[in-house]
């Protein structure tokens, strides 16, 4: 008798697998980093700061509305297995998946763009400069931005971002009209994009920068793209996970906790309200 691999056999499992791959590497190769590479290479003649961070919004909203059961965040994985909703087990294979979507996606839009790129570059693929283009694929800190600075900048966008997804996929806040989820994870992208997006792009995904960063390694960017910022690399992989951590807890204690209260206050008043004639 045949033996199914377990991945697969469990229900929904490979569709979940399959369903994070496409999703990373839609909206980094057909969205996120075009859009990155059609503002850098144009030298802003094909679009602007703000085009940019629209493509990622919608690229989230699309995500979230087709891509049902997927969880395009490894963090937002971390963040519901902290709150047993979901199993610790997956979470590694989850993040490999959204690794790989977002190394080939990075792939797709360099082999895309490859002669925007060497035209807008001279030949020359660089982290830093006038004619640098790394950025298309993955974060960098800007000029001003400290150590600590780009930090606390990742681990507060991340709260937020967990803060509030938590909030509208929490039903007892209300059941959301269908289709509305989407849009409201769409414009939150897009609100943290343009009030938290010139220190360092806004991240958010570990996945979503360290992926875009391998291949830029091998591609031929070299290892600036680990040494560049004063080693910014680890901070937009890393950081995420603390904001991730920081949001859950939040949320947990000043909204989590108060459904509880609700539920036990609601069966003590009803145990102790007598009939009333």
């Amino acid at each position: 008798e045949m033996k199914v691999s377990p991945i697969i056999s469990q229900t929904g499992s490979f569709f979940t697998l399959r369903t994070l791959f496409y999703g990373t590497i839609y909206k980094i190769s057909l969205i996120g980093s075009g859009a990155a590479a059609q503002v850098i290479t144009s030298n802003g003649n094909h679009g602007n700061y703000l085009t940019i961070q629209l493509g990622s919004a919608l690229g989230a909203t699309h995500d979230v509305c087709f891509l049902s059961g997927a969880h395009l965040n490894v963090v937002w994985s971390m963040s519901l297995s902290i709150l047993g909703r979901h199993p610790w087990r997956k979470v590694p294979l989850y993040a490999l998946s959204h690794l790989l979507g977002a190394f080939l996606g990075a792939a797709t839009v360099y082999l895309q763009y490859y002669d925007a790129i060497q035209v807008f570059s001279g030949g020359q693929l660089l982290v830093a400069g006038p004619n640098a283009t790394a950025a298309i694929f993955c974060s960098y800190p800007a000029e001003h931005l400290s150590f600590w600075g780009g930090l606390v900048d990742q681990v507060v966008a991340t709260a937020l971002l967990l803060i509030c997804c938590l909030a509208v996929v929490d039903r007892r806040q209300g059941r959301l009209p269908n289709g509305l989820a989407p849009v409201l994870v769409g414009a939150l992208i897009l609100a943290i994009g343009l009030s938290m997006g010139s220190n360092c792009g806004f991240p958010l995904n570990p996945a979503r920068d360290l992926g875009p960063r391998l291949f830029t390694f091998i591609a031929g960017w070299g290892e600036e793209v680990f040494t560049a910022g004063g080693g910014w690399w680890w901070i937009p992989t890393v950081a995420p996970f603390v904001g991730g951590l920081l949001g859950t807890v939040i949320y947990e204690l000043l909204i989590e906790v108060h459904h509880l209260t609700t539920v036990i206050n609601i069966k003590t008043t009803h145990m102790h309200t007598p009939y009333l004639q």
